[in-house]
């Protein structure tokens, strides 16, 4: 006959569930123990068996992901390192793609997640609603955008703080005429634009600067956006001699678009950007970095403890480091200017 965990259990002398988590790799077993109920498991036969732990414990050991692009980079970044560290901890997987407005009413309308899934990670702001119906799911919530909000463990950066170490890098440059390519069309919610936008008026204003909507343009957060952004700013009737991009993508496109009109940066316009893609130094370009991937692989560690130890006190709000990366992309301004 097949052994079964309790077996595993009484030879040892521990509980069924002890066994669950030493053959897991959860923590709460020291290694000596583990190590008995390795051999002892091995000895006997035993494969720990998914349904079997699931109905012993109660668990899913699968975690919900919602995203609103899974196709961006970003996002794609953060699902990746979080699918991760979820897996090597015995955990699957249910993504939830809600790039649409009906997807994401449907979504939190039906709530498809509900008995499904041991906790929840959004990558996507929930508004009021959609955080009360996430709420009542009574699992762990965590997420990797916005700021903290009740119920939610956020791991996330200081945009602001980004924003102006940015901007004031050009300022101090010497450069008077600055504009910015945002992601004004960004997935509902989303706060990240306003925040950046927000950074970027503040240190003009600080600097003495006029700020000129016409040096704005909205680059949709991809790289196509931010080079018809830089287009369209290259056309004004006074054109940026620097130009804050709120993302590497878009910062990419605005290369892009200065090339083929035989510009070059910084020689003619200086371009920063926001992220450090994974291609920024490639590409030479001066960005404010954020571990994006680390904040994915950080929200899953803290939804996996929440599990391990759900009488713990969760982290209302984790900030990640963030730095100025100085790279080619920026220079004192030009005397002659955009030609």
């Amino acid at each position: 006959m097949t052994a079964s965990i309790n077996d595993v259990a009484q030879a040892v002398g521990v509980s069924a569930s002890t066994v669950s988590r030493a053959l897991r790799g959860r923590p709460g077993v020291s290694d000596e123990v583990r190590d008995r109920i390795t051999a002892v498991a091995a000895q006997l036969g035993y494969t720990a068996s998914r349904s079997a732990s699931s109905l012993a414990s109660g668990r899913t050991y699968t975690i919900g992901v919602v995203v609103p692009y899974v196709g961006r980079w970003f996002f794609g970044t953060v699902l990746d390192a979080a699918e991760r560290e979820l897996s090597a901890a015995g955990y699957d997987v249910l993504l939830y793609n809600l790039g649409s407005p009906e997807t994401r009413k449907r979504f939190f309308t039906k709530l498809p997640v509900r008995k499904r899934v041991d906790a929840v990670l959004s990558l996507l702001i929930p508004d009021d609603e959609e955080s009360a119906a996430l709420r009542s799911l009574g699992v762990p919530l965590a997420s990797t955008v916005g700021g903290a909000r009740p119920g939610f463990t956020v791991v996330g950066i200081d945009d602001r703080a980004g924003t102006e170490s940015a901007v004031r890098h050009l300022v101090n440059l010497g450069h008077r005429r600055i504009g910015m390519i945002s992601g004004a069309s960004g997935p509902l919610h989303w706060t990240t634009p306003v925040e950046r936008r927000n950074a970027y008026l503040d240190v003009l204003a600080d600097a003495g600067i006029e700020h000129d909507p016409a040096l704005e343009a909205d680059g949709d957060y991809t790289v196509e956006g931010g080079e018809r952004a830089m287009t369209e700013l290259l056309a004004a009737s006074r054109p940026p001699t620097a130009v804050f991009a709120q993302s590497d993508e878009m910062a990419m496109g605005a290369l892009r678009a200065l090339r083929r009109h035989r510009l070059k940066a910084p020689d003619d316009v200086s371009v920063v950007g926001f992220d450090d893609h994974e291609l920024a130094d490639v590409v030479g370009l001066t960005t404010v970095a954020q571990p994006v991937a680390e904040q994915g692989a950080e929200a899953a560690r803290l939804l996996l403890r929440r599990l391990d130890e759900p009488g713990a006190e969760p982290p209302g709000h984790v900030q990640m480091p963030i730095r100025l990366v100085l790279r080619e992309t920026t220079a004192p301004p030009s005397p002659r200017g955009p030609r």
